[in-house]
């Protein structure tokens, strides 16, 4: 089965991918200053951002007017007058330095969100009230929030419960079990499950590379900036995008809008679950084997059995091949009998 072994091939690669990164463990090393200035080059590296960088706060903040002395200990019960800044408003970062004494919260960031506007926060508590001002990374960051996470979870758990119940007791469509006829459908399953794996697979091997990502995302897959693997999973959405564009145009050449609908529905609550199964289970090495199970059960549903792709020339509807339509009794014969 050449398709089973370029699904062995693929899944060997990644590993093999997986396996050439170290976590990303070691401490923070950048030069410092007299003053307290840091070193821009290392703390670019260590943080994945410098002065100049665009931030939008998802919350409200309070900055200081002044940076911390030696002997401040609490952000909380800052001496100094401060300024507010509003969920939504955008922020630069104007000035970074390091404050030993703080401990956890030594690094410290002067943000601006105009002239009059600007002062001082730890680090730690910038980066829990602000997103990076690109398109991209406040997707990410809304996409990531736990809550939705768990709200996708119920969802696509109750949907898929339904969809179960209604397949059991009505003649209806379902990816895996009674398809359309159309390979598209069970090869979307296949891309949202082989992508979901690879990013459960970043944030296990290499999570600093998805906050490299997060910091400077980009949607080419053939950029040399970008490690393969992260590549991979670029390529790898782009593809589930033109699989899933593929799936709607086979869906609006089905007869009946009823079933479009209902197909759909049950294909995306099949995705969801899909996604949120090998999105948890990868991290704890448990997705591999489920991966190769899953895709392996999937095609093989798929060419035992085949939906036939013969449409009655009356009504249009699927027919399992020539003779009467099982729905409107016409009868179709594609190889008709010579008249000799």
């Amino acid at each position: 089965m050449k398709p089973l072994r370029f699904l062995w091939t693929l899944l060997l690669t990644l590993s093999l991918e997986a396996c050439y990164y170290s976590h990303p463990n070691e401490p923070d090393h950048w030069a410092v200053t007299e003053e307290g200035m840091v070193d821009s080059v290392n703390f670019f590296i260590a943080h994945h951002y410098w002065t100049g960088y665009n931030f939008q706060a998802v919350d409200s903040l309070s900055l200081a007017s002044l940076p911390p002395m030696a002997k401040q200990d609490e952000y909380a019960q800052l001496p100094f007058d401060s300024v507010k800044v509003g969920r939504a408003d955008k922020l630069v970062v104007a000035r970074i330095v390091n404050v030993p004494s703080q401990g956890a919260d030594s690094v410290w960031v002067k943000v601006a969100r105009d002239q009059l506007t600007q002062g001082w926060l730890p680090e730690r508590i910038l980066l829990e009230h602000v997103v990076p001002d690109d398109p991209i990374s406040k997707f990410i960051y809304h996409f990531s929030d736990s809550r939705w996470l768990w709200v996708l979870c119920v969802a696509g758990l109750v949907v898929f419960g339904i969809l179960l119940q209604v397949f059991r007791h009505k003649h209806y469509r379902l990816v895996h079990f009674r398809d359309i006829p159309s390979f598209y459908p069970t090869l979307l399953c296949l891309c949202v499950s082989g992508s979901a794996t690879l990013y459960g697979s970043i944030q296990r091997f290499v999570p600093a590379t998805w906050v490299e990502f997060y910091f400077h995302p980009t949607l080419n897959p053939f950029s040399a900036e970008l490690p393969l693997i992260l590549a991979l999973f670029i390529a790898s959405v782009w593809t589930m995008l033109i699989v899933a564009v593929a799936v709607v145009d086979e869906l609006r050449r089905q007869p009946d809008l009823g079933d479009r609908l209902a197909f759909l529905t049950s294909l995306g609550g099949v995705c969801m679950v899909l996604y949120l199964v090998f999105t948890l289970t990868t991290p704890f090495y448990v997705g591999y084997a489920l991966l190769v199970a899953y895709w392996g059960f999937a095609i093989r549903q798929y060419l035992l059995h085949q939906p036939t792709h013969l449409l009655c020339g009356v009504c249009h509807h699927a027919i399992p091949g020539e003779g009467r339509c099982p729905n409107c009794g016409a009868m179709n014969l594609f190889n008709p009998p010579s008249k000799s």
